[in-house]
């Protein structure tokens, strides 16, 4: 399953209603270590049928980077049952990203 393009409009649907823990991307389309990331969320997103994964253009959606505080990109979030559980900033390997969802 691909990611999935998460907006304040679908916010509440695909992530804080969600049977599954939610794996969230917030990006922008300049940010480098962001275009390292993306590719990684899109495997992680092809791979692991346990999870949602969402991405999150902080450009075209201020008001969920103003609510989770994201102050720089890319920053994850995993989110269990609608509560943030994991947030880590910056770049990380798979491995990384595949153990804060395991955590």
């Amino acid at each position: 399953m691909s990611a999935v393009t998460i907006t304040k409009d679908n916010f509440e649907l695909e992530v804080t209603q969600s049977d599954k823990p939610v794996l969230l991307d917030f990006w922008a389309p300049w940010c480098g270590p962001c275009k390292t990331v993306s590719p990684i969320i899109d495997e992680i997103a092809d791979e692991v049928f346990t999870l949602k994964v969402g991405k999150i253009n902080v450009d075209e959606q201020p008001e969920l980077a103003a609510e989770y505080k994201v102050m720089s990109i890319p920053t994850l979030l995993v989110i269990k049952g609608g509560m943030l559980v994991r947030k880590s900033v910056g770049a990380k390997s798979k491995a990384e990203i595949l153990d804060m969802v395991a955590e």
